[in-house]
């Protein structure tokens, strides 16, 4: 383990994660936070916003997107070329696009866009628009500290790749088991290879839709991962892990 400032990190439900970087700026992955049924009251009103990195353009996963960026106006907002012309078209400002394997630096930290396998539309009215590729992103913090959000993803073999490139120290991984991969396929030993990051918060988020309950993660397969798999089990109730800056909301 590095000694370097970590972020701490609050999950919002679903996909939705919030950053609070180590220089006091916000940054939200995934921006749907009003609208989500899984993120308490609590937390739906930002005292302020920085930065947000869309993975895709589902709409649980952008739905506020527009509404925050017009109410905050963040320093940068960062998707793929498609969803960065769309929230263009609505008035949002400050967008940053960029494509896979692509890098650029957001509030002075270094974002790479990652490989997901998912489908990407844009909901708009009564239509869907194209929406460009699904993508993961890989923060690497100006002092060494670095995460990996898969964002929506099936399992593939590259995900070791990320691992040894760029050796992220906590990772959150889709586990709805529809329309993404599932709680077997993001066992540690399985989804990222070796070496595995220090932590590992599965973000068990499914189409509202879709969802019968929370996705149930197999724990004794997270103990086969190692005490690192085991740091980060979420439960049915907040839980707040002080030692690691990460705090995991549900409304399961």
């Amino acid at each position: 383990m590095l000694d370097h400032p970590r972020p701490k990190f609050t999950f919002y439900g679903h996909a939705t994660v919030r950053c609070d970087l180590p220089g006091g700026e916000v940054m939200l992955i995934d921006p749907w936070v009003g609208q989500n049924p899984a993120c308490p009251d609590e937390l739906k009103e930002l005292e302020r916003l920085d930065a947000m990195l869309i993975t895709h353009a589902h709409f649980d996963h952008i739905a506020d997107a527009v509404e925050l960026a017009k109410r905050h106006e963040p320093e940068i907002v960062v998707g793929c070329f498609e969803v960065c012309h769309w929230l263009t078209s609505k008035g949002v400002k400050n967008t940053s696009a960029m494509n896979l394997g692509g890098c650029q630096e957001v509030l002075g930290h270094r974002v790479s866009m990652v490989r997901a396998d998912h489908s990407c539309g844009i909901t708009d009215g009564d239509q869907i628009l194209y929406g460009g590729t699904a993508a993961g992103y890989v923060v690497r913090l100006e002092g060494g500290y670095t995460f990996y959000h898969a964002g929506d993803t099936a399992l593939f073999t590259d995900m070791q790749l990320i691992a040894e490139l760029y050796r992220p120290e906590l990772v959150f991984l889709p586990i709805g088991d529809l329309f993404t991969m599932g709680p077997d396929q993001a066992v540690p030993r399985r989804a990222r290879g070796h070496p595995d990051p220090l932590g590992h918060l599965p973000a068990p988020h499914r189409h509202p839709r879709a969802a019968r309950g929370p996705p149930r993660l197999p724990r004794h397969r997270l103990r086969d991962g190692g005490p690192t798999a085991r740091r980060f089990i979420l439960s049915r109730k907040s839980v707040r892990h002080c030692g690691s800056g990460v705090q995991v909301r549900s409304a399961w």
